[in-house]
């Protein structure tokens, strides 16, 4: 079936009124949550195939995550989905207003490679709890999740309901070239634009959570030897290739020498002197992005890892970091971490606000002072004071980027509200008719109306 008529058919079948009644809604996840169950082990073996993800990496941060969302949007749906009834001003009385949370209709989710199956589900549970059908994008750089993805959704809807698109480039490209009714995409910047930009050409709304260069900040008041634990875990989480990743380090002079120890440390406790020979320790997702991240350590100077082999490539901590070279100018997205000092916040202010927006910032201090410092005076998506990574993996917080790192929320209620539309409705009375907005315009009028407006 070529995309055009797949996207007519989808249509069709929203138009049939079939995703609407909330029954249906939470048999669909019900369904869905059985069969991830069932297929857990074919999920497993395709993230250890495209990304060696150990079995635990691929609970802890994917299937778990995604059937707690599961759950989640499960046990508040039947709330979400009621029409609420909301204050009319006085001008509009005896008028009564309500807004309905109705569905956008056909829904296309476009997903990435790094996390390729919590970054493709989660989305689409937002999509279906909400009403929608949907259209799911993987990435052809993930190809055996790409394959499982297309397995569990068919055997979970009718393709009218929800079906999965695999290929490349060029379904990309028709896919965009289709009126669909919301486009979702998580992915680089340049695509992102792209997305945008035909979007814009049939005025289709659009969530784009897309990245950058998250900073992770260490001042002298920090538990040096917990952050650097924390930093450990979430930059090598996945190699290194995890939107939210800690992307360089700035750290308070005075405390330099002590964190690079420790980060040394944690490394080294977490996955022994030779990671590369780690079984719970992933590859790079393809030569392509291997040989990039090898090219941004050209030059700098290494304090521990850069070695690489099998497409693998260590931790490596970089010191005395120019923040001109490359490896600064663009989201590394791989096992790389840059150390930058820092002696006044003010410096910290200055160098974090002078760079785009980043999708994620985390600070380790104690100080609640700097704290309310780096909440109200530097603009980012979300992030953690003392820890890192750990706000994208809550129901209850919405997740999203600002400016270039991206537009829009999703996880839990934000995910439901992301695709929905709220119709808002005003029910005019029959009984009683109000004379104060006819003609003709008099005085008494006049003055009556500047009693209510105002």
């Amino acid at each position: 079936m070529d995309i055009s008529t797949l996207v007519s058919n989808q249509h069709t079948y929203f138009r049939t009124g079939a995703t609407l009644p909330v029954s249906v809604r939470l048999d669909a996840l019900d369904r869905l949550r059985r069969n991830i169950l069932t297929m857990q082990p074919q999920i497993e073996a395709a993230l250890q195939a495209d990304l060696a993800k150990h079995p635990y990496e691929s609970y802890f941060c994917e299937i778990g995550q995604v059937l707690e969302e599961l759950s989640y949007l499960r046990s508040h749906l039947r709330g979400w989905a009621k029409p609420r009834r909301v204050h009319t001003p006085m001008t509009l009385f005896p008028a009564k207003s309500r807004r309905y949370p109705q569905p956008y209709g056909v829904v296309l989710v476009m997903s990435p490679w790094n996390y390729p199956f919590m970054l493709s589900m989660t989305p689409v549970l937002g999509a279906i709890a909400a009403g929608n059908c949907v259209i799911l994008k993987p990435s052809a750089y993930a190809p055996a999740t790409s394959k499982v993805l297309a397995q569990l959704i068919a055997s979970t809807f009718d393709p009218g309901y929800a079906t999965v698109v695999e290929g490349g480039r060029a379904e990309n490209t028709a896919l965009l070239d289709q009126r669909v009714d919301y486009i979702f995409f998580t992915g680089g910047v340049t695509v992102g634009k792209e997305v945008m930009r035909r979007a814009s050409q049939n005025l289709i709304p659009v969530t784009l959570e897309l990245g950058g260069k998250s900073p992770c900040i260490v001042d002298d008041t920090a538990d040096i030897a917990l952050a650097a634990k924390r930093i450990v875990f979430g930059k090598f989480l996945n190699a290194g290739q995890t939107c939210v990743a800690p992307d360089y380090v700035l750290v308070q002079e005075k405390v330099k020498a002590q964190l690079v120890e420790q980060l040394k440390h944690a490394l080294e406790a977490a996955l022994g002197q030779d990671p590369l020979s780690n079984a719970e320790y992933g590859k790079i997702i393809n030569e392509k992005h291997y040989n990039r991240i090898l090219g941004l350590l050209e030059g700098q100077t290494i304090l521990c890892g850069g070695q690489a082999r099998d497409g693998k490539i260590a931790p490596t901590i970089l010191d005395n970091v120019d923040p001109q070279s490359p490896v600064m100018q663009e989201e590394i997205f791989g096992p790389v971490l840059p150390i930058l000092t820092y002696s006044t916040t003010q410096d910290v202010l200055d160098f974090v606000s002078s760079r785009e927006k980043p999708l994620a910032l985390y600070l380790f201090s104690r100080s609640h002072q700097m704290q309310n410092i780096i909440t109200t005076q530097l603009f980012y998506g979300g992030g953690c004071f003392n820890d890192t990574i750990l706000h994208l993996a809550t129901p209850y917080m919405p997740f999203g980027g600002v400016g270039n790192s991206g537009m829009g929320s999703y996880h839990g209620k934000a995910s439901f509200d992301t695709f929905t539309h709220y119709k808002s409705v005003l029910v005019g009375s029959q009984r009683m008719d109000v004379p104060l907005r006819y003609h003709p315009y008099t005085s008494s009028k006049f003055q009556m109306l500047k009693k209510f407006v105002k």
